[in-house]
Parts: structure tokens; sequence; C-alpha cells
């Protein structure tokens, strides 16, 4: 059999730490992940890729890895080294693994690790067996046994959206945080990446084009948007929508706006300039109009799904002037004489 240089596979020197290996680990992993990568020769490298972090990204067998001294030959024939001899001589199937292989890892993996499988074995992505607590516990997919998103890579958050995002054509502007679990923490050590907290969070940007006549409490799902693992699969994010406006209430494509007027317009009636999003426009006040009335302007909210645009309600609201005059509050007297 062929010696394996784990450490030339991820790219790193022999005297790399525990951060430096894992941070090789995962940046050839997204790279060369099934799912991401489609070309033959991905596969084939990414059980290389996990096969060396296997042992090197595990204190005990990178130990033993690095005993081989003079035999670190890569590409050599390799030949057991003494006291090497009763861990399998590179024919692994002498141990009882339930009958199964060693789930993807090279006869030259075998032939150093297999005692330390313990002979336990349980099924896993790897092409047969998961090897209980040892080491990365990676887990390799196929792409005829895709590997199954956790739905810990999903994103829910909140979104308040006004009237005037939902009249614009264009996509807006959605900032969002997560604070997850910090991956980069090593039992016993200080993180400075998480400053210990074992958490971290992130701030990302995205655009966002909002569906129409959406309502308070829909989803929108942003494929991809979410977490992203260290095999480079990617989780989703879920907008929770909450359509909320100073100026106007939203209910799907209709919209209602206060509009203030004062006693006397209320009686004798008056013309209005009011603003709406398509614009300022003038209407006219009845006489006599009371203060709750809906004087209904058609296709003045907010864009349908099926074309054209919702009603603005322009809800009428009597209100008293901040000061009156002694001659208009004698007025007021007679009035209600």
């Amino acid at each position: 059999m062929k010696y394996r240089d784990y450490y030339e596979i991820l790219g790193i020197k022999r005297g790399a730490t525990e951060s430096e290996i894992k941070s090789a680990y995962r940046k050839l992993a997204r790279k060369y992940h099934p799912d991401v990568n489609k070309t033959k020769e991905a596969e084939e490298k990414f059980k290389e890729i996990n096969e060396a972090y296997e042992v090197l990204g595990d204190k005990q067998k990178r130990q033993r890895y690095d005993s081989l001294g003079a035999n670190w030959q890569g590409g050599a024939d390799y030949t057991p080294p003494p006291g090497f001899e009763n861990f399998g001589g590179g024919n692994f199937h002498q141990f009882n693994f339930g009958g199964g292989d060693m789930g993807g890892f090279s006869d030259f993996f075998s032939s150093l690790f297999g005692d330390m499988m313990g002979g336990r074995t349980s099924q896993s992505s790897f092409g047969g067996f998961d090897f209980g607590n040892m080491g990365a516990q990676q887990q390799y997919q196929t792409r005829q046994r895709p590997r199954k998103k956790s739905q810990d890579l999903d994103i829910t958050t909140n979104l308040t959206v006004t009237a005037k995002d939902l009249f614009s054509s264009e996509p807006i502007n959605v900032k969002f945080s997560d604070v997850s679990k910090c991956n980069q923490c090593r039992p016993g050590e200080f993180c400075p990446h998480c400053g210990g907290t074992g958490y971290t969070k992130e701030t990302k940007s995205i655009k966002v084009k909002l569906p129409k006549e959406i309502k308070e409490g829909q989803k929108i799902r942003l494929k991809g948007e979410g977490r992203m693992d260290e095999y480079g699969q990617k989780g989703d994010l879920y907008l929770i929508i909450t359509p909320k406006d100073s100026e106007y209430e939203i209910n799907g494509s209709d919209l209602t706006k206060d509009i203030e007027i004062t006693p006397p317009e209320a009686v004798l009636g008056c013309k209005k300039e009011i603003k709406t999003l398509h614009g300022n426009i003038g209407i006219q006040i009845p006489a006599m109009t009371s203060s709750g009335k809906m004087l209904r302007l058609k296709n003045l909210g907010l864009p349908k799904k099926t074309g054209g645009f919702g009603n603005l309600n322009a809800k009428i609201k009597i209100v008293l002037p901040d000061k009156l005059s002694p001659k208009e509050i004698e007025l007021y007297k007679q009035l209600s004489k």
C-alpha cells in the first residue's frame, strides 16, 4: 500500500496548530463537497480530506501517525514500523467490525487505526459506518445518498415593512443579525473568536423582492441565505412579515389614511390636498361629514397580484384648533345655545 501524507493533503506544515488544521479542512471541504463541486475528482478528493482530518484533527491519532518517523515519505510503499504489526499490518479485515468495512477510509488508515475502533460500528453516510465518538466524526455524503440538511442551519426573523416598501417595484435592503454557536471553540481553551462566550453574532444585508398583497404573518423563504455548515451546506432564511406604517393602515392591497378637518370644514364641506403613494391629489369633503366617515379613493392603494392597485380609504377625523380666539369661543357658545 502507499503511504498517505495527510499534511500534504490538507496543504499544511507538520507543525500546524489545531486551529490551522481545522481552518484548512473547512476551506477544502467547502471546495470539494459533492453538493458544491460536481467534478469526478471532487468525490475522491473529499474522501481524502475527511480521512486526513479524521487523523490530524484527533490528538491520539495524530500522535500515532506522527510516530512513523522515518517512514514520512509521501507516495512511497508503506511498511508498518516496529510496534505497529499488531495493528493489522495493512489488512484490517482480520478485525471484527460486524462484517462491514472502514466506511471509505484507505487501507493505510485501517492498518494504523483499526484497533482504535474498538469493534464499535454504526450506520453512517461514510459508506457504511459511524465510529462513535472517534475524532472528527466526519460524515461523507454521496450523490446517491445526500446528506439531509439540518434545520439548525435555517434562520427565522421578523421583517417590518412600510407601505412605501410594499409599493416599490424595486427590491428592498434587509439587514438581519444571527447568533450561533462558535465553531472555533476548543475544549478547555479560551476562544478569541467569540471571546469565551461560546456564541458569535453576524450581521448580513441582502436585497429582497416583496410579493404583492402580502399579509401580516406571511413568510418569505430565501433559499441558501441561512447558516452554512463545515460541509458547505446552506440553510434558508425565513422572513416573517409585519406591515407597519405611521401614516397608513395596511390591509392587503388597500390602504387607510386619516384626513384631519376642522369642525367648520366638517359642517360646510371643503377641498383638501392629500399626499398619497401615487402623488398629491385634491379631494372634496362633502358638507355635514362626521368623524370616522370613509371616502374611498379608487386605484390609489398598493399593487395587486392580478394587476392594478387597491384603494385608498380616506378616514375623516375632526380635530379642534390648537388655539381659539376669544371671538371664536364666543361663537361656539352661541352655537351651543
